[in-house]
């Protein structure tokens, strides 16, 4: 596969950053240019998200590969991983295929357990907004407003959205593979082997993806894990408390 779109900033030992489902580099940029101040920092667009190739494959097994294929393109032997919700499960099954590549793992808001679907009235959403007919972003967010109220949501699908060159508007991620692919998006990561390095899971309070009785699932895989809850905040950790979040990140990774 070509390699995958990324930005890197700054400096020192690297660090590389992992978005979430529908998500892209750019939703992390503002905590890696403050990371940058002390590493050097990588956002990678993961497959079939952002600018990164589209493929029709699409599982942790390949998305892990990519990560240590980039690692070994731009010469990073080891790395301080950072992954949220679909990123957090593509950076564990690197840890348990990889561990001599991974420095430190912080994983945002997911367990390594299997999930039940909730992504569905977005996908229809999505598949809803009839492409041809949009001529600016505000219909586009028009057509989502019938079906996805919560504007912050929207705003953050809606960047998925881009002008072609030759006129209308595409999406940059690969929606029917991602929407084939789900299945194995929600599903579990497993291994024989554990990871017995330095983790930390970094939870919303207000989140439920990672309940209390994951500590067990996590500590099976992470023996080593630690896990930390920021207070008010839901899912999107990094969006709804950044402060907070690179607080955690800066002491744990140090």
């Amino acid at each position: 596969m070509p390699a995958l779109n990324y930005k890197s900033y700054g400096q020192g030992e690297p660090v590389i950053i992992l978005h979430g489902l529908f998500g892209m580099l750019d939703n992390w940029q503002t905590i890696a240019r403050q990371l940058s101040e002390e590493y050097n920092v990588y956002l990678l667009d993961q497959r079939n998200h952002g600018k990164s190739p589209h493929t029709e494959r699409f599982d942790y097994s390949d998305m892990a590969e990519d990560v240590s294929d980039f690692m070994e393109k731009e010469g990073i032997l080891k790395a301080h991983v950072v992954g949220h919700s679909m990123g957090g499960k593509t950076a564990m099954q690197l840890a348990l295929f990889y561990p001599e590549k991974i420095e430190s793992l912080t994983v945002v808001d997911i367990a390594p357990k299997a999930y039940k679907g909730g992504h569905q009235e977005i996908f229809e959403a999505l598949f809803s907004i009839d492409l041809p007919t949009i001529e600016s972003r505000k219909d586009a967010d028009e057509q989502l407003q019938a079906t996805i109220s919560n504007f912050g949501v929207r705003q953050f699908l809606l960047k998925n959205l881009t002008r072609q060159k030759t006129g209308g508007y595409a999406w940059k991620m690969n929606l029917p593979t991602i929407h084939e692919s789900y299945t194995a998006i929600l599903s579990a990561i497993t291994s024989i082997d554990s990871f017995s390095g330095p983790v930390l899971f970094i939870r919303g309070g207000q989140s439920k993806y990672v309940a209390d009785i994951d500590k067990f699932i996590i500590k099976d895989l992470f023996p080593a894990a630690d896990i930390v809850t920021i207070e008010g905040a839901g899912h999107w950790v990094h969006a709804e408390k950044p402060t907070e979040l690179l607080e955690a990140v800066r002491r744990f990774i140090s």
